[in-house]
């Protein structure tokens, strides 16, 4: 179960720990070794989510795989949510932790699908519209969505720019439909 709440505050803390000593891109470096090892591991994520396994154990365990791996202010956090038995949201505070991340950069996730492959040259001039559009930077993931017969369908958040085939035939039906005349 996510606990989006709890991870958002957990992440706020670390976040505000990471700008008071200047290392917002280390913190976020040492999240992502521990997001690695956590999602290649099915083991682990049920090891860490047993509630009869100590947290003692589940120390040993952390310091183990990631003892050399990252910071010591890292480990020191990873410990606070164990010691506070919230292992189990740790995957949800590093997601909560990058969006923070990104939202003091200003940087915007951005998902489009299209129709057909779309080339570096063409994924290169969509960014940097979506750039001037958004006014931030964005991170732009492509996909081919081979369901839509043509064009793209851009998500920014929770905004949906739908510029595909079948939403502009959606369109010109429902102008139909109303009796509006098309131009």
């Amino acid at each position: 179960m996510r606990n989006t709440r709890v991870a958002r505050r957990y992440a706020q803390a670390l976040m505000i720990s990471a700008v008071s000593v200047k290392a917002i891109d280390d913190y976020a470096n040492d999240l992502e070794t521990i997001k690695k090892v956590f999602t290649g591991s099915r083991e682990l994520r049920l090891f860490m989510n047993r509630p009869i396994v100590s947290g003692e154990k589940k120390m040993k365990v952390f310091r183990e795989l990631f003892g050399s791996q990252i910071s010591k202010a890292t480990m020191s956090f990873v410990e606070l949510l164990v010691e506070k038995q919230r292992e189990s949201e740790l995957l949800e505070v590093i997601e909560q932790y990058f969006a923070l991340r990104d939202a003091k950069y200003g940087i915007v996730n951005v998902d489009v699908a299209s129709a057909v492959e779309i080339t570096p040259l063409q994924e290169k001039s969509l960014s940097q519209k979506l750039e001037q559009y958004t006014k931030k930077k964005v991170r732009v993931r492509f996909a081919l969505d081979t369901a839509l017969k043509g064009g793209l369908v851009v998500r920014i958040g929770d905004t949906v720019l739908d510029s595909s085939i079948k939403r502009q035939l959606e369109l010109m039906r429902e102008a139909f439909i109303d009796g509006h005349a098309l131009n």
